[in-house]
């Protein structure tokens, strides 16, 4: 697989995603609501492509090249971004320390650790607004917005989730999204043809 195929199939879930997220008519959505809209969104798709994979093609990667990640470890990639970022955001230290669930190969514990991820970041993101939006937290030496790193987190995880789509298209399974307007159960829509 190569890079443009990934940067492809992210671009073409980013652009579902933000088309999905529009509001009424009338309805103003502001940054902070946008923003926890996509971040369900994204905890909803990750989560189900982790337990929809069988266990044995958590080490699968489409092509022999030593610098593609497998299954498993772009879900254990996701999650140690995410750690990194909501510990941002928060303002609090990383729980998790840098790197140590792309470790993992196992696929109860990378789903357990995704969840834990998403159990740390849910309080981020429930309790931003658009002003704390604008609140610079510190990021390394210097600081940052804290939506910026939000959006970063939430960019980083559509790029994740677009190259596990690939890996479970590769393996003839229906990515979570493949429903129209995330209806359950059946087949449908674009990503389920």
């Amino acid at each position: 697989m190569t890079r443009v195929t990934c940067l492809v199939a992210g671009l073409m879930l980013f652009a579902a995603s933000a088309a999905a997220q529009a509001p009424a008519a009338g309805q103003k959505l502001g940054l902070a609501a946008s923003m926890q809209s996509a971040y369900t969104t994204l905890k909803g798709n990750l989560t189900q492509a982790a337990e929809k994979m069988p266990e044995a093609n958590y080490t699968f990667k489409p092509a022999s090249d030593p610098d593609l990640r497998t299954y498993g470890q772009w879900i254990g990639h996701q999650t140690d971004n995410q750690f990194t970022n909501c510990a941002i955001i928060k303002g609090v230290p990383n729980p998790s320390p840098p790197q140590s669930n792309e470790k993992k190969t196992r696929k109860a514990e990378l789903v357990k650790a995704l969840a834990d991820a998403f159990a740390f970041c849910d309080g981020a993101f429930s309790a931003l607004t658009d002003q704390s939006a604008m609140q610079m937290v510190k990021q390394g030496e210097g600081e940052t917005a804290r939506g910026g790193v939000a959006s970063a987190m939430l960019s980083h995880g559509l790029e994740s989730y677009g190259i596990v789509v690939v890996y479970l298209r590769a393996k003839g399974i229906a990515p979570p999204n493949a429903n129209p307007a995330g209806a359950r159960g059946g087949r449908g829509g674009r990503g389920g043809q």
